[in-house]
């Protein structure tokens, strides 16, 4: 794991010819993401918007709906103009069950604006190299839940990370929230 995670940093750490993404840009992981919609996607394809970025799975009945609702907060905190220009995308550590219809599920269950919220999946390496990269620590546990960081994840235009926050509910943790305006009116790429 060791070696992963230095090859990764090795990896970020390129730099970025004109017009490509900065060398510690998330965006850079080229997997294949499937959303809630059963849309096909890049990371890279989020270039030019400001995002909320956590892990997450839809079998979740405690800790996973409290980053939902974390994810909430922060938007209703927010203006509405600002509002309307945050992306929120939830990965699944569960791609084994977290098809598109359980995405899906839990998408209409909790009433996620399709405009702006992703729900996503994407194969079992790519949860590894995404959640290296967003500092996620996780692991399957026996019953078929996860033990795993809960964080949410504050990426600029470009997909480099701004801010994070483990601080879960709907009132939302002060810095983290400043971080999210500050990165709102910056701006546009």
């Amino acid at each position: 794991m060791k070696a992963w995670n230095l090859l990764l940093a090795l990896l970020l750490a390129l730099p970025a010819a004109a017009g490509e993404l900065p060398g510690d840009s998330v965006y850079r992981l080229a997997d294949t993401y499937t959303s809630q919609a059963g849309r096909d996607f890049t990371l890279a394809e989020g270039r030019g918007e400001v995002r909320l970025v956590a892990m997450f799975y839809t079998s979740c009945r405690y800790v996973c709906p409290l980053i939902v609702d974390s994810a909430k907060g922060v938007e209703h905190a927010l203006a509405p103009d600002e509002r309307a220009r945050l992306h929120v995308l939830l990965v699944s550590l569960d791609p084994a069950r977290d098809d598109p219809a359980a995405l899906k599920s839990v998408f209409d269950k909790r009433r996620l604006p399709a405009d702006r919220w992703t729900l996503a999946r994407t194969e079992a390496p790519g949860v590894r190299r995404l959640a290296a990269v967003l500092g996620i620590r996780y692991r399957p546990l026996a019953d078929g839940e996860f033990n795993h960081t809960s964080a949410l994840v504050l990426l600029d235009r470009e997909g480099r990370v701004l801010a994070r926050t483990e601080t879960l509910g709907s009132k939302p943790d002060p810095a983290f929230l400043a971080a999210v305006k500050a990165a709102l009116a910056g701006p546009a790429g």
